[in-house]
């Protein structure tokens, strides 16, 4: 990720969290994790391979186009 300048923060499974919080360069989301939400950020070094990172984004966004109700899925073409 190249330093601890670029954080990025993803959505994830409560067993995805309980995994990665604890995972060198991962943390629970400031802020989001606080108030309950199950959000990990990786903010430095080691952190999660590209692919792994892909992988999660990815989750995360699916994780949040589920929630849209059918209407609005259809009106923002998803």
């Amino acid at each position: 990720m190249g330093g601890t300048s670029n954080a990025v923060t993803f959505k994830v499974t409560h067993l995805a969290y309980e995994i990665l919080s604890d995972s060198p360069g991962l943390r629970p989301a400031p802020y989001l994790a606080s108030r309950g939400m199950k959000w990990i950020q990786q903010f430095e070094e080691p952190g999660l391979s590209d692919d792994s990172l892909r992988e999660h984004i990815k989750a995360s966004y699916d994780m949040a186009v589920e929630k849209l109700t059918k209407k609005l899925r259809a009106e923002l073409g998803l």
